[in-house]
């Protein structure tokens, strides 16, 4: 049976530890060089004489190691490591013309570097010191679909949307509309603009856009460049429902013109209305992964959800994953709600906001939905003391504790270090309840500036939720979380508000975390960048029609899964659903 042995050397911290993993080891205790150490005093396992024990892995202090017996078929399948004891990655998706391609899985378990291979980006070196050969990847890929990829690679014309795309202003100067004029191959731009809404943003500093302008901005850049392959790294990212839909059909389009275009998506419904084929990728975060063939776009969203590959016979989740098909009964008020908010209004000197008066309950979570730049975050600033309104006054006798809508931090040290110096208490309950479910006791002792966006965004939830609070205000915590990540939140979310008492309102673009999280909903319509208002709190029902039909979009049901899909525009149940006015619920 082939077995790696994996050390995250940025969890390894050796100063802090007296090298247990060494120490403990049977083989070094026998005489043998199983665990050595380098010059930084990190260790180096021997993958030949680890008899697999596990003595190492549950010794370190700083969970910094996996030893993994992986699959017979997978022995001399490695594409690409990053170096020994390093990630490893096993399969590539297959780019297809004509056709969408989805990636999912677990955030950081390889979906990113496959991307990076197939767009030139990292040279595979197949498990390796030295990157590959181009023969030696040709005779690698003999006689599979890949083989004639990596036959012309270096001839392919690819263009790559990455994933950081916050990062483009520290890259990229100047204003948009010129900026995308250089990159025009296809004189595609002006329609591709006009598809996204960018109109209003042509004239502006790239320094000056919001996150979703960025991410919409990024796809345009992408799909604008004459290239026969399209690599498209989580693209939903920061956008709302409808502009989600939007670029999904701007992706769809790059296929009818017979490109091929492999996507990272974490967001279920956007997934399955682009794509053709899914290859699901499993193993364990931040040590290997493995990318399976290719499904059918239902089939596989659908074997994903159950966690077990019947083909490869893999079971990747030890339970599956199901959604409610019905709205929740409506919500039944109490005698005292914990605050009332009254009507507000906030102007700014081309936006005003306009909130009407309602009330939040104990125990109670209200989802707040609605297109981007109609106030949401305005609102959620407003609640937390951020802004002053113009109009109205918040007098709020309560603790607040405020996660904002783009985690960010300058502070200098580990999560743990960080935790503690928000946090009054950081004690056995914290832990439980907070940071095990989200999975943060697993990176306690890594550098905060290190962290991914997926590894940040959890660690800025847990400092919220380990706040001793009255209301919790979340400003789209399911920005950079995979599919698992985002359901575990809403669980730890909704157990800490109904077992404190306290109360939370979540701003949040995933119709699925938002069913799954809410009691009721705090619907924001109006005209983007103009004009804002915010109806409700309404049940759930209600408030899931009124934003839905706004955004002009019905979702039937899986009969297998019971999660949600989007319904084609102007298709048989599209229309029938408008017509009934049900655009989620249809049970």
């Amino acid at each position: 049976m082939p077995r790696i042995a994996v050390v995250n050397r940025n969890k390894c911290q050796p100063k802090k530890c007296s090298t247990e993993c060494k120490n403990f080891c049977p083989g070094v205790r026998i005489g043998d060089e199983t665990i050595t150490l380098d010059d930084e005093g990190k260790p180096i396992i021997s993958e030949e004489l680890c008899t697999g024990c596990g003595i190492c892995v549950h010794k370190c202090p700083f969970n910094a190691i996996h030893i993994i017996n992986l699959p017979e078929e997978l022995e001399n399948q490695c594409v690409h490591r990053y170096g020994p004891n390093g990630f490893a990655l096993y399969g590539l998706p297959i780019p297809r013309e004509g056709k969408v391609s989805g990636l999912i899985g677990r955030n950081g378990i390889g979906k990113t570097t496959a991307l990076e291979i197939l767009g030139r980006e990292l040279r595979p070196n197949l498990g390796q010191e030295e990157p590959s050969t181009a023969d030696e990847l040709k005779e690698f890929f003999k006689g599979s679909e890949l083989q004639a990829y990596f036959g012309r690679l270096d001839e392919v014309e690819i263009s790559y949307k990455p994933q950081a795309i916050a990062r483009l202003p520290s890259e990229v100067e100047g204003n948009v509309g010129p900026l995308l004029d250089e990159v025009d191959e296809r004189g595609k731009t002006d329609q591709l603009v006009q598809d996204l809404d960018l109109e209003e943003v042509l004239d502006r500093e790239l320094s000056s856009l919001s996150g979703g302008e960025l991410q919409r901005l990024g796809v345009v850049a992408t799909a604008t460049k004459d290239s026969s392959l399209y690599y498209f790294d989580e693209p939903s990212s920061h956008l709302d429902v409808y502009q989600r839909l939007n670029v999904a059909r701007t992706i769809r389009k790059l296929a009818e013109e017979g490109k091929a275009v492999i996507v990272v998506e974490h967001d279920l419904a956007t997934l399955d209305y682009m794509c053709d084929y899914v290859h699901i990728v499993y193993g364990t975060p931040n040590a290997y992964g493995v990318v399976s063939e290719p499904r059918g776009v239902r089939v596989g969203i659908n074997v994903y959800l159950e966690g077990y590959l019947r083909e490869e016979n893999v079971r990747f989740r030890s339970k599956p994953i199901r959604f409610k098909t019905r709205a929740p009964t409506s919500y039944q008020e109490r005698e005292k709600p914990l605050f009332d908010f009254p009507h507000l209004t906030k102007s700014f000197d081309s936006f005003k906001l306009n909130v009407g008066g309602g009330d939040i309950f104990q125990g109670e979570i209200v989802g707040v939905v609605g297109p981007n730049a109609t106030g949401k975050t305005t609102f959620a600033k407003l609640l937390a003391g951020v802004l002053k309104p113009t109009r109205g006054e918040v007098e709020l006798n309560l603790e607040i504790a405020y996660k904002p809508q783009y985690p960010q931090t300058k502070f200098q040290g580990t999560v743990r270090e960080y935790l503690m110096s928000r946090l009054s208490k950081f004690d056995q309950n914290l832990k439980i309840e907070v940071l095990e479910p989200l999975g943060i006791d697993e990176i306690l002792e890594s550098q905060i500036q290190s962290l991914s966006g997926g590894e940040l965004q959890r660690t800025v939830i847990a400092s919220c939720l380990g706040q001793s609070s009255d209301l919790y205000l979340f400003d789209e915590p399911s920005a950079y979380l995979d599919v698992e990540q985002r359901l575990r939140m809403a669980r730890v979310l909704k157990r800490v508000v109904e077992g404190r008492n306290a109360a939370a309102f979540v701003i949040d673009h995933d119709v699925l975390a938002i069913d799954y999280l809410s009691d009721r909903l705090l619907v924001f319509t109006g005209d983007p960048g103009i004009e804002g208002n915010a109806k409700g709190p309404l049940e759930m029902r209600r408030g899931m029609n009124l934003f839905l039909q706004e955004v002009g979009v019905t979702f039937r049901r899986d009969p297998q899964t019971g999660r949600p899909r989007v319904n084609k525009p102007h298709s048989r149940l599209d229309e029938e659903q408008k017509e009934r006015s049900e655009y989620y619920y249809t049970g």
